[in-house]
């Protein structure tokens, strides 16, 4: 190569898969990836990418597009406007707080792209910004099947007046959607709420499979009881790699 990953510091996550394409290494059929962080050992590169890949549900697996996956130092907006309006450049030395971001990903028709910054983050947070990446690309592949199941479900909470939600951004779209009354109907609100509420849900039922997660408590997390009737959905529709499970009481003894 004419160019090491270092010399691209800042450029643009396109210019950035463009440029290291044919280096990148396969995992699956569907995945590959180029380290720019340095210092990664193969242990890591298992806990970053082996692993999370590994547990994927084969029906996600299946729905998605090929994926390339760049772990790259930092990823710095060059703006301070929304996230879907944000260039985000490649980066070697840490970003200020407001200019710092974590993942960005580029969709097109030969598949996807996905940066994740990975210099200073805890491998727990990077793992829900892949997965919540993955969830991102599988809402509009999603049989139509499930995502009615998953509608359904979502009127009935709102007709139970059932509080809270799984994520930050599905819990301000329900509260705009309840403040303007008739939450359930098949309005242009109810649509933003149910794709980010699928989004956020499916990112927790993928990252409990891989790894052992705590959902937090408080008056915004949504009760026990809903939350596993979505997981079930999820489970009954992506079904875990063999020897994985989503409820601990499913955990089958060594």
């Amino acid at each position: 190569m004419s160019s090491s990953p270092n010399s691209l510091q800042h450029v643009s996550i396109r210019q950035f898969a463009e440029h290291f394409r044919n280096d990148m290494i396969p995992l699956s059929s569907r995945f590959c990836y180029f380290s720019a962080a340095a210092g990664l050992s193969a242990d890591d590169l298992r806990e970053y990418l082996e692993e999370p890949v590994a547990a994927l549900p084969p029906a996600i697996a299946a729905l998605l597009p090929p994926v390339r996956v760049l772990l790259v130092p930092y990823l710095e907006r060059t703006n301070g406007r929304a996230k879907s309006a944000v260039e985000l450049l490649v980066a070697v030395e840490r970003p200020t707080e407001a200019k710092t971001s974590w993942a960005g990903s580029i969709v097109s028709p030969d598949g996807a792209v996905l940066a994740f910054a990975v210099k200073d983050q805890e491998v727990a947070d990077y793992h829900y910004h892949f997965y919540n990446a993955l969830a991102d690309l599988i809402v509009d592949r999603a049989p139509e099947s499930v995502m009615g199941s998953f509608t359904t479900l979502l009127r009935e909470e709102l007709s139970a007046a059932a509080n809270g939600e799984v994520d930050e951004s599905s819990w301000r779209l329900k509260q705009v959607l309840v403040r303007r009354g008739n939450a359930s109907r098949d309005t242009k609100q109810f649509k933003d709420y149910l794709r980010a509420s699928f989004i956020d849900t499916l990112t927790l039922y993928l990252h409990g499979i891989c790894c052992d997660i705590d959902v937090e408590t408080g008056p915004r997390q949504l009760a026990t009881r809903w939350l596993r009737r979505r997981l079930r959905l999820f489970r009954d529709a992506f079904p875990p790699p063999e020897g994985y499970a989503v409820f601990p009481d499913e955990v089958r003894p060594a």
